[in-house]
């Protein structure tokens, strides 16, 4: 007699998807959603750079260019002070990994102090020209250059506070699911403050006085 039986589908028995795990993995899910937010922030910076880019290709020399009020140098040390703030940052994630409480806490305190000279450096240099009056109602250039730096300075500023607030976190509770969540959530909008901060750097102070 035929045997009329349908064929399986998976005849091997092979699993073809990995079933659903009885714990979600929940800081993966907070960083997607932080991810988004990040990708919202990316968007502001790249209106801000491309408004800079018209204003150098419309007005050119025609009004205050960045060569009359920065200097790459002075751009140069709070590039270098954020850069190694993002590397102590780093390094701290490395103690994470190994479970080690008070080294994670003296890297990111070294990772706070250093983002917060970047912060003073900023505050310094911008400083001198209000004094020389370069301030942003004098031309579109100033304009976009103070939005952009202190747009990007109070999120830096916002950073502090949080990797501040983290710190009393991992002191008090340990590496637990959600203070380590955070602090992966920490450590991707830093790294994201340094990378916009290298193309201000970049685009401002050693291509636009080029």
């Amino acid at each position: 007699m035929a045997n009329h039986a349908k064929p399986s589908g998976n005849p091997e028995g092979v699993e073809l998807w990995q079933p659903e795990s009885e714990h979600p993995d929940t800081i993966g899910l907070r960083s997607l959603g932080f991810w988004l937010y990040m990708m919202s922030d990316a968007m502001i910076f790249a209106g801000l750079f491309a408004a800079n880019g018209v204003y150098l290709a419309a007005y050119g020399t025609s009004s205050i260019t960045a060569d009359q009020v920065i200097h790459p140098v002075e751009g140069l040390f709070p590039t270098l002070f954020l850069l190694s703030s993002v590397f102590m940052l780093g390094l701290a994630f490395v103690a994470i990994k190994h479970g080690r409480r008070g080294e994670t806490l003296r890297w990111m305190g070294l990772s706070l102090a250093l983002g917060a000279v970047f912060i003073l450096e900023e505050m310094y240099e911008f400083s001198g020209l209000a004094r020389d009056g370069a301030l942003p109602q004098a031309s579109a250039f100033l304009s976009n250059l103070w939005t952009i730096v202190w747009i990007h300075g109070a999120h830096v500023i916002v950073g502090l506070i949080w990797m501040a607030a983290m710190m009393v976190q991992v002191a008090r509770d340990g590496f637990t699911e959600p203070v380590v969540g955070r602090l992966i959530n920490l450590r991707l909008f830093w790294f994201f403050q340094a990378l916009v901060w290298v193309a201000v750097y970049t685009f401002v102070y050693l291509i636009g006085v080029s």
